[in-house]
């Protein structure tokens, strides 16, 4: 039997550190936050938080997430090429919002802070990865796209561009250019 020990999380309280986290990276950045602020600003105990998140990179990712959930839906237009233009497009505009900004800052503190780099991985890049991955094999169920595709090779070429353009580049991400890069993109994967 496997039973669950202790309390289950207080939703109210959960909500409360999750607004809070997320609140206080788009006021004062991932540098600026701390734990004793958001556990000040959601009216909770610094040990609550790390009862339910093993470090500050756990929480705020996890506010983040909870924050954006609705933000980037899952498009199935019955075309796998306008679902992932739909899907890529509202990506490049979430990033490229005050909002989205933040993951560049959180990728950039990745870069010295492996906990953070492993949330932000399994939070944020894998629920992407998945969705992406979704799309296109509904489309090679569909006829749409080769039956041999390499489905991890093909998320890269799609959506790899988008955060080399963001974070190498510094090039632009307007809908013009996503529709030419997943145009592109696509000669070599449609059937």
């Amino acid at each position: 039997m496997n039973a669950k020990r202790g309390r289950p999380r207080n939703v109210e309280a959960e909500r409360a550190i999750l607004t809070a986290s997320y609140n206080l990276l788009l006021e004062i950045g991932f540098g600026g936050v701390t734990v004793d602020k958001i556990a000040e600003q959601a009216q909770v105990s610094k040990a609550t938080i790390y009862k339910w998140w093993p470090n500050k990179g756990a929480v705020v990712m996890a506010g983040f997430m909870y924050a954006i959930s609705e933000r980037l839906p899952i498009p199935d237009t019955g075309s796998v090429f306008e679902d992932i233009l739909l899907h890529a497009t509202q990506l490049s505009r979430f990033l490229t919002s005050r909002e989205g900004s933040v993951i560049t800052e959180i990728i950039g503190e990745g870069q010295v802070d492996d906990k953070l780099a492993v949330a932000l991985r399994e939070e944020y890049v894998r629920p992407r990865r998945a969705e992406a991955r979704q799309l296109l094999m509904r489309g090679i169920e569909r006829g749409e796209l080769k039956r041999e595709l390499d489905v991890e090779l093909s998320i890269d070429l799609l959506y790899g561009p988008i955060f080399y353009r963001l974070l190498v580049t510094g090039d632009g991400l307007e809908d013009k250019i996503m529709k030419s890069l997943i145009t592109s993109a696509f000669e070599g994967i449609k059937q």
